[in-house]
């Protein structure tokens, strides 16, 4: 099952997203307070020397002895009680409040022990204020949205090649080296170095041209190290074919048994290093018959020539590459008796088949990691090479071989087959 891609909220676009929305908002909140600020001060501050204006005209028509025009009068009831403290102290002063329902700016002065008042209509500054920040609110939304989605998009298109990259970095860790990345910004090995050096390159094509260029070069050693290995298998085989011949020809006795076991420990590795390399390559063809699991996994354990019980719970047609499934069941049952401890027990069950011994069970980094060639556990005999065959075999046939500790001791193979 593929790893999936994390959900929006956890994201880097989402908390690029919110970033680029929480800047924004500040942005427009600090914009919009000093713009507000700033016309609001000079608003009121034309309409306050305005107001001063006419309470000059009026405190000298009324020392004048003449008539007080209209907005003009001595203690208005509307007056502020604030603005009237003041004025009567001696004070002059000016201050927005509301007379009859509309904002009014009121400046007051000292006359005869009471206080001068002039009203001034404040409505026109009041909506011009309101309307300002009105806009400034709408603007600000505008503005927010239009970066945010600029944001979105920029932010998207750096994630999406980054999700290609985590993709083809699982599909070579997956076994797939011949995946790549080929990020349109990567500037391609065979270009010249000076148009190399002018195409634009960000830190997610670095990575990306990091990433292909390290497959490359593992495609490269790992190709190096089968080549070599199909090489040696071969050029052992030879000699290994006349020292088998010679090894015939020597008199019976212990040396003569000693050195035949050794030939043939040898041929068996030969081959066994042979199926690998033909497996690395990926080059195995498939030959598809159907036939009936219980009497398959039967001949196998007969082939393999160790007493091996088989229990046939339920039997199923499968349809399959019969000398590869024999080579499985095979090399997993010479893997329980070599380093585990009767009985072993081999298992139908409808598609999957089980391989149970009751020895120590299988070691820690195989459960948790499968088969490594020429590795054992223990010091154990042998070359680790048959479960590592086992488990490509497996693949070819396009079957899951999983390892596993049985709970009251004892190591399990469990292969699970595709049914018609």
């Amino acid at each position: 099952m593929r790893p999936t891609l994390p959900q929006w909220s956890g994201t880097l676009a989402a908390k690029a997203a919110a970033f680029i929305t929480v800047m924004c908002c500040a942005l427009a909140a600090l914009l919009g307070v000093l713009v507000h600020v700033q016309v609001t001060d000079q608003t009121v501050g034309q309409a306050r020397d305005q107001a001063l204006q006419r309470l000059e005209q009026a405190t000298e028509r009324y020392e004048a002895g003449d008539p007080l025009r209209r907005g003009a009068a001595m203690d208005p009831p509307e007056l502020p009680r604030q603005l009237r403290d003041l004025a009567v102290a001696g004070d002059r002063g000016t201050m927005v409040a509301d007379r009859e329902g509309r904002p009014t700016m009121w400046a007051a002065g000292p006359a005869d022990g009471g206080a001068l008042a002039v009203a001034v209509d404040y409505s026109q500054q009041a909506r011009t204020i309101a309307g300002l920040d009105r806009a400034i609110l709408w603007s600000s939304g505008l503005a927010i949205g239009a970066t945010l989605l600029v944001g979105a998009f920029a932010v998207t298109r750096v994630t999406r090649r980054l999700h290609t990259t985590a993709r083809v970095a699982r599909r070579i860790s997956a076994g797939d080296l011949d995946a790549r990345v080929n990020d349109p910004r990567t500037a391609p090995r065979t270009d010249p170095p000076a148009k190399v050096a002018a195409r634009p390159q960000d830190e997610v094509a670095a990575v990306a041209a990091a990433l292909d260029s390290m497959a490359s070069s593992l495609q490269g050693k790992l190709l190096a190290e089968q080549r070599f290995t199909a090489d040696v298998a071969h050029e052992l085989r030879t000699p290994l074919t006349g020292l088998h011949a010679a090894a015939e020809l020597l008199p019976p006795g212990r040396p003569t048994e000693l050195v035949r076991d050794r030939v043939a420990a040898l041929r068996t590795l030969t081959e066994d290093l042979l199926e690998i390399s033909r497996l690395d390559t990926g080059r195995e063809r498939l030959e598809l018959d159907t036939e009936r699991l219980g009497p398959l996994a039967e001949r196998a354990v007969r082939a393999a020539g160790s007493g091996t019980e088989v229990r046939v719970v339920r039997d199923v047609s499968v349809e399959t590459d019969r000398r590869r499934l024999e080579r499985v069941l095979g090399n997993l049952v010479a893997n329980a008796h070599k380093h585990g401890r009767g009985p072993v027990v081999v298992t139908v069950d409808g598609p999957v088949v089980t391989v149970r011994d009751h020895g120590d069970g299988f070691p820690e980094y195989l459960v948790a990691h499968g088969p490594q060639r020429f590795r054992t556990e223990g010091g154990t005999r042998g070359h680790g090479l048959g479960l590592t065959i086992a488990l490509g075999q497996a693949e070819v046939l396009g079957a899951r071989l999983g390892f596993a500790n049985a709970p009251d001791g004892g190591a399990v193979a469990t292969l699970v087959l595709a049914v018609e």
